[in-house]
């Protein structure tokens, strides 16, 4: 999907005003999304995203992949991913590390910063940008997709979809 036909798509399903506010809206929920998925998880959607999106979503990746330089950032990463290596989460998506673990409110409370807009504002935005994802991508990725999500950001995503990895 080109990009101008999935901020045209966003904008339609969100209802919002104009094509900025889609441009915002995407960029905050895919950088976001980002940044709770395991980061090998986060590249593969990445690359069957446009570039500027796909862009926003690298960076996002990268950046929970690197190690944190101020100390106690850095030990609660290297703790968090021992939780996730532990249980297993961390290989099943191969290389890369563990995405943050955060839930819907948290995930509606970035996404709002990132737009300029407020929580319920973001969660409606959210859940346009994850229809519009789950027509964009590979099915079996979406389905990787939302099995890496916890169940209240999964209910985000198209009805049939969340009530599939539930399963």
């Amino acid at each position: 999907m080109r990009h101008d036909e999935m901020i045209g798509k966003v904008q339609a399903l969100a209802q919002l005003p104009d094509r900025g506010s889609a441009e915002r809206a995407a960029h905050a929920v895919v950088t976001t999304l980002s940044e709770r998925l395991p980061s090998g998880l986060a590249r593969h959607v990445a690359a069957q995203l446009p570039p500027d999106m796909a862009d926003a979503m690298r960076r996002a990746a990268d950046a929970g992949a690197m190690p944190d330089a101020q100390g106690s950032g850095a030990r609660e990463s290297r703790e968090q991913e021992s939780r996730a290596r532990d249980s297993g989460a961390r290989a099943a998506e191969g290389s890369g590390t563990a995405g943050e673990r955060f839930g819907l409110t948290a995930f509606a409370g970035r996404i709002a910063v990132r737009a300029g807009t407020d929580e319920d504002t973001a969660l409606r935005d959210a859940a346009a940008v994850m229809e519009v994802l789950d027509a964009a991508l590979a099915p079996e990725l979406t389905e990787r997709m939302a099995g890496a999500l916890p169940a209240d950001i999964r209910e985000l995503l198209p009805l049939e979809r969340a009530s599939e990895a539930d399963h």
